[in-house]
């Protein structure tokens, strides 16, 4: 996502110059129907205006050149094949339209020799949204990320997140099972849906009732885009904060969940690894407030 700072010019010029592509490739993606502007499809010479959001659905990896950055990152644990990240809110986890610097995987690429995944994505398995802090698996080499995705998918990866959501949740405990897919009606968001959807499951129970919201635990059975930010709304009770899913208006730090366990047998000693963080302080913060 792009959101425009006071440009005046041509959407293909534009989009050439942000997303360093030839003015042809643009052309091509908005002939293919693969950027909106403000959810919706114009030609390319729509003239940018101010807080225009734009939308390339398209993930550009033949055009990404990833360089290695030296940015602070928090590791958990660390061996010869795998690291756990503790990931701060606010960091975009891997190189993508509009966010070509400053990613965990530039981070990552300059501490380590990783040799597995895609090369703009190199050692992720799975991912956590920009503003979505804690615990994420990276992989070092070829063995250990073929083992985890096998793991994660065949749900041997038990992933705990906390989550402050707005409303008072009467029930202990609940089960979410609603297949989720890309928003037929805004190419930004997920949605609950049929048409698109794939099966999505999130358990969560509750930790503490405040006046006007509830902190949660919650766990994930499969692990969709947005999931538990998309669940939790649908129910009625989005999570705090959530700029795309929540009620009103957000601040700068994002939606209120995190990360804060992660439990498996390791990939090649099928030793047990279990770690748990703390929320970050703006979360704990909250809390205090609510």
């Amino acid at each position: 996502m792009i959101v425009t700072n006071g440009e005046n010019k041509r959407l293909d010029t534009y989009l050439a110059e942000e997303l360093d592509i030839s003015r042809s490739k643009v052309q091509k993606l908005i002939k293919e129907k693969l950027v909106t502007v403000n959810n919706k499809l114009v030609s390319g010479s729509y003239q940018v205006k101010e807080n225009d959001v734009i939308i390339v659905d398209d993930d550009l990896d033949y055009e990404m050149n990833v360089e290695p950055e030296d940015i602070k990152i928090d590791i958990v644990y660390e061996d010869d094949d795998l690291l756990i990240i503790n990931k701060e809110s606010g960091m975009v986890v891997h190189p993508a339209p509009g966010h070509y610097t400053g990613t965990l995987v530039n981070a990552l690429l300059y501490k380590f020799n990783l040799t597995s995944g895609e090369k703009h994505r190199p050692g992720i398995v799975h991912r956590l949204d920009k503003d979505t802090s804690g615990l994420m698996l990276v992989a070092k080499n070829d063995f250990t990320h073929e083992k985890l995705s096998e793991m994660i998918s065949k749900k041997e990866v038990e992933r705990k997140y906390l989550a402050i959501v707005d409303g008072v949740i009467k029930h202990e405990t609940g089960t979410i099972d609603a297949p989720i897919g890309r928003s037929l009606d805004n190419r930004q968001k997920m949605a609950v849906t049929d048409i698109n959807g794939k099966e999505s499951i999130t358990h969560f129970k509750v930790i503490e009732r405040f006046n006007n919201n509830t902190l949660i635990e919650c766990l994930l059975e499969t692990g969709r885009t947005h999931q538990i930010r998309v669940h939790m709304a649908y129910i009625g009770y989005p999570v705090t904060n959530d700029p795309l899913y929540g009620r009103g208006k957000s601040t700068e730090f994002g939606q209120m969940l995190h990360s804060y366990s992660i439990k498996l047998k390791h990939p090649r000693t099928g030793k047990e690894l279990s770690f748990e963080v703390e929320a970050p302080k703006e979360f704990k913060e909250k809390l205090n407030v609510i």
